[in-house]
């Protein structure tokens, strides 16, 4: 079952996120003696992220990976990296270099990719030829798009043991991205999905209905699940017969 907790406004909500994403990395930390944290893109996590450099003491022993990318430079105002390392990573105390996995958007779909899967492969727990991670940070687009995973695509076919996979015709610019796998996101111990705004509201309505392809983050693993929504992207409560 989905967890569902609504915030009065978007601070709220972020501040849930925060402590949702700190507990549940330091129990997998404590549990596994290191913990595996990957980040989204978009304007809406950049607070989340922002409080988390504050609530969590030590970076250590944590590696950081990303759920999608753009095909761009790292630099690049377009880029998830540019946002998480703005938000996030040169804030961490304790967060080593080499614990950030980037998707190197710049090598193009394909290679990107390619080159993604085989760190993950060798540095992420491998479970039934999956990558595991511990939390996964999404955020859903007004069409129910999660990562660069969007209605309906092909990407939404993908099997184990992909991992990975080079985006050539997203629906929003820019077209070429980098995505974590649905089967990935299936996998992980927790997807923590933070939405606020009214242009989200059908969205999650949408996601918490039944599962289908034209609401791709319908189809993610509801027992491990938490969707933290402010007033204005809560969904509607049923009506009465």
């Amino acid at each position: 079952m989905t967890s569902l907790t609504t915030c009065a406004d978007s601070e709220g909500a972020s501040e849930r996120a925060a402590r949702e994403i700190v507990r549940r990395l330091e129990s997998a930390r404590a549990e596994r003696g290191a913990a595996h944290l990957a980040l989204s893109g978009g304007g809406t996590p950049a607070r989340t992220y922002e409080l988390l450099t504050e609530q969590l003491a030590s970076w250590e022993q944590i590696d950081v990976w990303f759920a999608d990318e753009r095909c761009v430079e790292p630099d690049d105002e377009e880029s998830n990296y540019l946002l998480a390392r703005q938000t996030l990573l040169d804030r961490a105390s304790g967060l080593e270099p080499g614990r950030v996995h980037r998707m190197q958007g710049e090598l193009g779909p394909e290679q990107g990719a390619e080159r993604y899967a085989g760190e993950l492969r060798e540095h992420a727990m491998i479970e039934d030829e999956l990558a595991v991670l511990d939390v996964i940070v999404l955020g859903i687009g007004p069409d129910g798009h999660i990562a660069s995973l969007f209605p309906g695509a092909a990407a939404l076919d993908a099997q184990a043991p992909e991992l990975c996979l080079g985006v050539h015709d997203s629906p929003k610019p820019p077209p070429e991205r980098i995505t974590l796998t649905l089967p990935v996101l299936r996998a992980a111990r927790r997807c923590v999905l933070l939405a606020t705004g009214t242009s989200k509201a059908d969205a999650v309505d949408a996601m918490l209905a039944e599962p289908s392809r034209h609401t791709p983050a319908s189809l993610l693993r509801r027992g491990r699940l938490s969707v933290i929504v402010d007033d204005a992207a809560s969904p509607e409560p049923p009506k009465e017969r």
